[in-house]
């Protein structure tokens, strides 16, 4: 019976990862618009663009090889199955004991290598500029990542994110400047994997501005909706991962009951509610950077997690 009722909160988790994404995107689009004093698209708009996309045929350039047909398919399910192993409204899912922070840091890696590669692969310009500037990214990014999982693993003494959320769900990590540190490490390499403010703009097709856009623009049909589906899921895992980790408030612990799991999975959409409206709020007050000034930036988030494990370290009774 246990295993059952794990399987079907899996597949809970894996549903409500995608209802929840599209939703999330169109959420942050009308919180933008909102503030800036325009009228915006409708909340449900992500979701009727997706439609009116997998009803496309695919066009598929004649010099380009497989790996170009099969790589939506590839990124859409590796950031699908990693945002599926983030505990949202409870920690007792079937597949808790592979939520591990390091399997989905390397899923979202071999989705972004993927992605490169498909955009290598169409032999456009705009293709080679987006996946060079990804790397540029991603070299960055990847490695604040890790320092900031080696920097909460430390901490909570797994890199498990059931058991993390427990940990930090008891009080027992208490208030520390190393897991400041490492938030704010965290925000901001998501800011960079999701292309949002400053170091990308999701809503423009300018060539000097482009990083994510431009490694998709040869996609088209149902492979284009499987990409934009999957940067949605990617905006709500980093969501996820925040209020799991650094928020785990209202999760309901293993052996709960239907009211604490309808309690978990309400104070899960109130944080994501939240989460939307700062970025919204994020966003609408800062202009993109120039692209120069990228490294830096996302490079500051590898300085700050580096500085959180060295303070752990400091702090530690002898």
């Amino acid at each position: 019976m246990e295993l059952i009722t794990q399987f079907f909160l899996q597949l809970c988790e894996m549903a409500l990862v995608l209802a929840l994404a599209p939703l999330l995107t169109g959420f942050v689009r009308q919180l933008k618009a909102r503030f800036q004093r325009r009228a915006g698209p409708p909340l449900l708009q992500p979701y009727r663009d997706l439609s009116k996309l997998i009803a496309k045929d695919a066009i598929v350039a004649t010099d380009s090889s497989w790996l170009f047909r099969v790589a939506p398919y590839l990124i859409f399910t590796a950031t699908w199955v990693a945002a599926s192993l983030v505990p949202s409204f409870g920690t007792n899912l079937l597949f808790s004991w592979s939520g591990d922070l390091i399997v989905i840091v390397a899923l979202l890696g071999s989705a972004r290598f993927v992605q490169m590669l498909a955009a290598l692969d169409a032999g456009t310009a705009f293709g080679g500029l987006g996946a060079s500037r990804e790397a540029m990214i991603a070299s960055l990014a990847e490695p604040a990542m890790l320092m900031m999982v080696f920097t909460v693993a430390l901490v909570a003494g797994t890199t498990q994110l059931s058991a993390i959320a427990g940990f930090m769900h008891s009080g027992a990590a208490g208030l520390r400047l190393t897991l400041a540190l490492a938030l704010v490490s965290l925000v901001i390499v998501a800011l960079a994997e999701t292309g949002r403010f400053p170091v990308d703009n999701p809503a423009t097709h300018l060539e000097l501005t482009m990083i994510h856009e431009a490694m998709v623009l040869e996609f088209s049909g149902r492979h284009l909706a499987l990409i934009e589906l999957a940067n949605s899921v990617r905006l709500l895992l980093y969501f996820s991962l925040i209020s799991c980790i650094f928020v785990p408030l209202g999760i309901a612990p293993p052996g709960s009951g239907a009211g604490m799991l309808v309690a978990g999975a309400a104070a899960y959409i109130v944080k994501l509610v939240v989460g939307a409206t700062l970025l919204a709020l994020f966003e609408t007050s800062f202009a993109k950077m120039r692209i120069f000034r990228v490294p830096n930036f996302v490079g500051a988030a590898f300085m700050l997690a580096v500085l959180g494990m060295l303070l752990l370290f400091v702090s530690a009774p002898l």
